[in-house]
């Protein structure tokens, strides 16, 4: 698999990265094993995680498969702190939570490092300093080797990039943000995906097929063994099942007959290769679905095919994201 840089960093991660979301909770250790194995043996190397994950079950089943399954030198570890289940405080930014939390990762990881420490959102309540000055610390002390920030609108990245390059004392630049980006999500182009780019901070999309309706699995019906039929991921897939995301589907479908390959390539592809994105997460329930996701290793879009996809899914940017003169 291909590797690129993670922002303006040397650090470089394969273009596909797995996702954990439901590693412990819906995946059970056998069908986690099998996925690593998988993604391993295809050149994949990052493996993206949370604290909150299945309550820190993920974290901890990727811990033990990295024991004896997949070599730990071979694998880009990314987890998030910050994300509390207090229906009072959703997010927890403070020094004290975050450098808690990391220390806990670690351990239910079972490494002395994780090569990538993201923010898992931003906090209000804290000061945007204090939070930062947690990935000084995390960096500086060996317990993460390069830091990023999850879920921050562009106002927000562009105040924590800028203050790491302008602040005085040793800081941390940021590597990485991860957001939401799929042909059915497009928000970050706003300002996000701008921001990023002028930093010199790779995206990691979450959710590149659009949450699974990007399949076209959801055309007709919703399949029993799929998100949309379970109790607790329904509501996760219901705000894509739309008549604007049904055509931005149907466009998916016709450019996957016409180049005779299946719809998740198309859309994998489509979000893989946009400008600024350093790797799309990807999430699975076994290790056929896996290898469906990866085999778009191979597939390059045509021009014309990305221009329609572009067009058919474009969002309304008006002012002032666009020149005001052109208005």
């Amino acid at each position: 698999m291909e590797q690129r840089h993670l922002g303006r960093t040397g650090l470089r991660v394969s273009r596909i990265g797995l996702g954990t979301l439901t590693w412990g909770r819906d995946v059970d250790e056998h069908d986690a094993a099998d996925m690593l194995k998988t993604f391993w043996e295809a050149g994949g190397t990052l493996v993206d995680t949370a604290d909150v994950y299945g309550d820190g079950e993920a974290e901890y089943l990727l811990g033990q498969l990295m024991e004896g399954l997949v070599p730990r030198r071979d694998l880009v570890i990314s987890t998030k702190a910050g994300s509390v289940p207090d229906p009072d405080r959703r997010f927890n930014g403070s020094r004290s939570h975050l450098l808690a939390a990391l220390d806990a990762s670690l351990a239910r990881l079972g490494t002395d490092y994780v090569d990538v420490w993201h923010v898992h959102a931003y906090d209000p309540d804290t000061p945007l300093e204090e939070t930062l000055q947690a990935l000084d610390l995390a960096v500086s002390s060996g317990r993460a080797r390069y830091a990023g920030i999850s879920n921050f609108c562009g106002w927000q990245l562009a105040k924590a990039a800028t203050w790491q390059l302008a602040a005085p004392g040793t800081r941390t630049r940021l590597a990485s943000t991860q957001l939401e980006y799929s042909l059915l999500q497009r928000g970050v182009e706003r300002e996000v995906l701008p921001a990023a780019l002028d930093l010199g901070i790779g995206l990691l999309p979450s959710s590149p097929l659009g949450r699974g309706v990007l399949t076209a699995k959801y055309r007709n019906s919703t399949p029993p063994d799929s998100r949309g039929a379970s109790e607790h991921l329904a509501p996760f897939v219901a705000p894509y099942l739309d008549d604007t995301a049904s055509r931005i589907v149907d466009a998916v479908q016709t450019a996957a007959d016409g180049l005779a390959v299946t719809p998740l390539q198309v859309a994998l592809a489509w979000v893989r290769d946009r400008p600024g994105v350093a790797a799309p997460i990807v999430g699975a329930r076994n290790a056929r679905q896996l290898t469906g996701a990866l085999s778009v290793e191979a597939l390059s879009l045509p021009d014309e095919i990305c221009r329609a996809l572009d067009d058919v899914s474009a969002p309304v940017h008006r002012y002032p994201d666009h020149d005001w003169s052109t208005l």
